[in-house]
């Protein structure tokens, strides 16, 4: 009867492997989708051309030493101290955790399992009546289980691979987070350089402004001019210290976005940024080439290693159409007494198949199904989004670049007109063949064209920033190493 039992059973398990065979689920394959950037590479190739500061170089990971400002590079230095890259670091650690969780069912498991219970049965069962003894029964089990899913289509695995693509983007999340924070302390420290510039040139005008108006006094008490000059040169310094004060809480607020970017509290980093001239604008400026965008845009890599998890819930949803097969065993001792549980005759054991076939689930499996293909048909979407988002901003960045640059160069001229004009309307007042509105013109006209090249050159600095946060430059080296060896091993 035993061997009977036992070939009906080899029968249905040989039966169970060739549906098994015959009807494993397919392997989805990764493609990512298709975005002609034909137009997007002829527009980034000519802007390179005709900008002889642009090389087709390697983008270098720590761009913001082209600026050579050692004030710069150190806050750079202390990009670890951010409480976004630490936040980004621990979703890192949270999806590996989440790998190892979908990775341990693929493998045996075995486990020690022990116990004791007394127990007795009622006098009025049927177990006494059939002779049972009524008194109290102590009961010792101590044993090993173990079991094992065979995984035929791929579940577990597929389970895994998405795990580990979301791993993959958790990395990739990291690095964007780090372009991210980079290129803002980059930004806010040249906007703070920016500012500190600008309330110099204010402060410069503002004595100017005061000799005016100690002048325009004195002509005033000597009859050569009218309570106007006089009240004008008031009024104009009087606007120059209102701006100044302007400026001073803008630098106040950039040094405390600094410091907040970098996990610090408000004004601890105001001695190290007291006042410095803005920095020089690289006279080179390595951008790689076309092709090494999606390469190096860590948000793109997310978005891809996206796709790739979309792709894998696909293939897990559709092997969970198929049945579970496991094996599953039991090794171990029971005895009425704990002296006897050592010995041979205590011994027992189980070792079988199990199968589970979803035969009725109320449309579980296939709305999972549904779930995974749209949520691959939205990651599909998001790559795409990234990819032009991608394209617009390196375009938009090289154009903010070569603009900025050719209008510094007409206001350096339109500042050596000022300066000129302003020369002529001094002498010209202090000959007496002009009124003092002439001068007030002539200097309000350089102010505003010193302001606006000073400005100028903050926001080519700024148009740098921007560039290489398109570009996605701005890795550690450490996360750079990293982030390549996940992309070999996926």
């Amino acid at each position: 009867m035993k061997a009977a039992s036992c070939l009906c059973f080899a029968r249905i398990f040989l039966a169970l492997a060739s549906t098994l065979l015959v009807g494993c689920a397919s392997v989805t394959a990764v493609q990512l989708p298709s975005i002609d950037p034909s137009a997007a590479l002829a527009s980034y190739q000519a802007q390179v051309d005709d900008q002889s500061a642009l090389s087709e170089s390697q983008t270098p990971v720590r761009w913001w030493e082209l600026f050579n400002d050692s004030t710069l590079s150190a806050l750079e230095s202390e990009l670890g101290q951010s409480l976004d890259i630490q936040t980004a670091a621990l979703r890192v650690e949270e999806s590996r955790a989440q790998l190892g969780l979908a990775d341990a069912p693929r493998y045996p498991t075995l486990a020690l399992a022990g116990s004791y219970s007394r127990s007795a049965i009622s006098e009025n069962s049927p177990s006494h009546r059939l002779g049972a003894p009524t008194n109290g029964q102590d009961m010792w089990s101590l044993g090993l289980q173990a079991g094992w899913e065979l995984d035929l289509w791929g579940y577990l695995r597929h389970t895994q691979a998405s795990a580990q693509a979301r791993l993959d983007a958790a990395y990739y999340g990291q690095d964007a987070v780090i372009t991210s924070v980079s290129a803002d302390v980059a930004r806010n420290y040249l906007l703070l350089r920016g500012v500190q510039a600008q309330a110099s040139l204010v402060e410069k005008n503002l004595r100017i402004g005061r000799d005016l108006v100690r002048m325009a006094e004195s002509r005033e008490r000597n009859g050569a001019a009218t309570r106007f000059d006089a009240a004008s040169a008031r009024a104009d310094a009087a606007g120059l210290e209102a701006r100044l004060t302007q400026l001073n809480h803008q630098r106040d607020t950039l040094m405390n976005a600094l410091a907040l970017l970098l996990g610090k509290p408000p004004r601890e980093l105001d001695e190290r940024l007291t006042f410095a001239e803005l920095p020089s604008m690289p006279s080179r400026l390595p951008i790689g080439v076309p092709s090494e965008l999606a390469r190096n845009r860590p948000d793109i890599l997310q978005a891809e290693a996206g796709l790739r998890a979309a792709v894998a819930d696909i293939d897990a949803a559709k092997a969970d159409f198929y049945p579970r097969i496991g094996l599953t065993g039991t090794l171990g001792a029971q005895a009425f007494d704990l002296s006897d549980l050592g010995s041979w005759g205590s011994r027992h054991y189980s070792v079988g198949p199990t199968l589970y076939l979803p035969i009725f689930d109320g449309g579980r499996l296939h709305s999972q199904l549904a779930l995974s293909e749209t949520r691959h048909r939205l990651a599909g979407i998001a790559y795409q989004r990234v990819v032009l988002r991608a394209w617009h901003e390196v375009d938009n960045a090289l154009g903010a670049y070569a603009s900025e640059l050719e209008r510094h160069e007409q206001l350096q001229l339109a500042l050596k007109q000022s300066e000129i004009a302003l020369r002529v309307a001094q002498r010209s007042y202090q000959e007496g063949s002009a009124d003092f509105t002439a001068v007030l013109v002539a200097r309000r006209s350089l102010l505003a064209n010193q302001a606006e090249l000073s400005d100028c050159a903050t926001a080519s600095a700024l148009a740098v920033v921007s560039l290489y946060r398109a570009l996605g430059g701005g890795w550690s080296e450490q996360w750079a190493g990293e982030a390549a060896t996940i992309g070999a091993s996926s």
